[in-house]
Formats: C-alpha cells, structure tokens, sequence
C-alpha cells in the first residue's frame, strides 16, 4: 500500500473508517470531562483531492463522493451526519476539493476542552501536519515513531482517550508491530478506548492477528469490516477492518445499521459484506 495518502484519500477504506472513528467520538462527547485522541500514524492530515497524487488514482470518487450523493435513512444520516459535515466543511460551494485525514476529523468533531496529539514520522507528512494546526493550542504534533513514542503519552492527563493506531502497512510485520503496541498501551491504560485499522487484503495474516490479539488475554476486544468484494487471486484490497477495544456498548448493533446501508452505496458486486464481532468478550 503506498504511504501517500492522499492516493486513498476518501476511498471506501477511508469512509468506513472515519465513520466508526466519528462514532467513537460521538460517545466520548457524551461525558461532560474532557477526552484527548492519541493518532499514532496521523499522516498529513489533509489531503487535496484535486491535486495531481488524488488525480493519479481518484478514488474517492468511489467512496466519500457516493456516499454525498446518497439517499439513506434518517437514522442513518443522523449517525454518521457529524462526520459528513466535517467532510463538506472543508469544500466550498458544494464542491468536494479536500478530504480530512483521521487528525482533522477529529480535531473538527472534538469539544474546545478535548485535546489532539498527532504522531506521523515521514518528514514530509509531519511537515503538512505541523502547518495544519500551526498555532492550534488544543493539538500537540510530534515527528516520532507513533509505535515508540505512544506508551509515553499514557495515561493521558485527561483521563479519557481514543488511541488510533492506523499505520501505512508498507513493511512486513505490521500485525505484530501493532499488537506490541496494543500490549504495552493497555498495560498503562486500560481504560483507553482503542482502534486499530487493518486492510482486508492478506486472509492468514489477517487471522493470525486476531489470534494473536485473543491470546493477549486483554478483555473486550471487537472487530468490523466491511468487504467491498469478495477476496481475488493475486490478492488486493477487498475491505477494510479495525479492531476496537474498550468500545461503546451500542456501536456494534449502530455498525450493523450503518454498514447494511452502505453496501448498495459503495459495493462494487454482489459478494460486498460486512461483519462486526468479538474477538473477546468483556
């Protein structure tokens, strides 16, 4: 998968992600104290949909532009209304130029009291995220290892937090890397609300991680995906997935809802389907 992201900007990935990542948020602006998001692989933040990297590979068009155009059901809209209003926030004039990576989203759907720390090593994305929030006091950019650095930004002093670990998946040992991490984060925090996104791409590795996340033996870990189409030979991207511990009580029957209603949006045949579940319970 190339790092860039503004080559997947507002695809179907990044719709199902970002939905579930506003819903998270959703919950902890329930609560009247103050939360703080902890981004691990933030990237640059903002990505331009009309620029030549979005032009090379536009697809968004796919995702977050038929997901605009659709007709859902009212319950549906008012689930995930706070993240497509983050999304047309960054157009003008009904035009949709821009996308918000996983940082501005949060940043745009966060309270004045919550605070953002954003972690992205590549230079040149960490520069983009540092001009972005420039004189923004409620978020904190760091140019680290989200992986290194995370168990240093725990417990958090707000004493909430949504951990989203969501690497680029360029190198071999990208499973094992963020169960490392899941590890040594929850044995700080365990209260944390975490996240973690993986590409529905590669079946075994896929199964291996979540073997390896049940013989963690930390309680309450869930799964969500939502399969495009059905896996190919040689492999490609089919779907997208994250694992989320600590999560909401309702968001996986609000999921459910929401994903059945995505699929005649954004399915690409008739094998699109999705599953939410747990891999241990609580």
């Amino acid at each position: 998968m190339n790092y860039d992201h503004a080559f997947h900007a507002g695809n179907f990935a990044d719709v199902v992600k970002h939905i579930i990542l506003a819903r998270l948020i959703a919950y902890l602006r329930r609560k009247p104290s103050a939360f703080r998001v902890i981004d691990t692989h933030a990237g640059a933040g903002r990505h331009d949909l009309v620029g030549r990297a979005a032009d090379t590979n536009p697809e968004w068009r796919e995702g977050i532009a038929r997901l605009l155009e659709a007709d859902l059901p009212p319950e549906i809209d008012e689930f995930i209304a706070p993240y497509l209003g983050a999304v047309r926030g960054l157009g003008a004039a009904d035009i949709l130029s821009a996308y918000p990576g996983s940082p501005l989203l949060a940043k745009m759907l966060m309270r004045p009291e919550d605070r953002l720390t954003a972690m992205e090593l590549n230079p040149e994305a960490h520069a983009g995220l540092r001009a972005l929030f420039a004189g923004d006091p409620q978020v904190k950019v760091l140019g680290v290892d989200g992986y290194q650095a995370l168990p240093a930004q725990l417990p958090p002093k707000q004493t909430r937090a949504l951990v989203l670990i969501d690497p680029p998946f360029e190198q071999a040992g990208e499973f094992a890397r963020m169960v490392q991490a899941l590890i040594k984060a929850h044995r700080i925090f365990p209260q944390g609300v975490y996240a973690l996104w993986y590409p529905l791409k590669d079946d075994a590795g896929v199964a291996g991680f979540k073997e390896a996340l049940f013989e963690t033996a930390i309680p309450d870990i869930h799964f969500s995906e939502f399969r495009l189409r059905a896996p190919s030979t040689p492999p490609r991207l089919y779907g997208s997935g994250m694992i989320l511990v600590n999560p909401p009580y309702l968001l996986d029957s609000e999921l459910d809802r929401i994903f059945a209603a995505l699929l005649p949006v954004l399915a690409v045949s008739g094998t699109a389907s999705f599953e939410n579940g747990v891999i241990r319970p609580e």
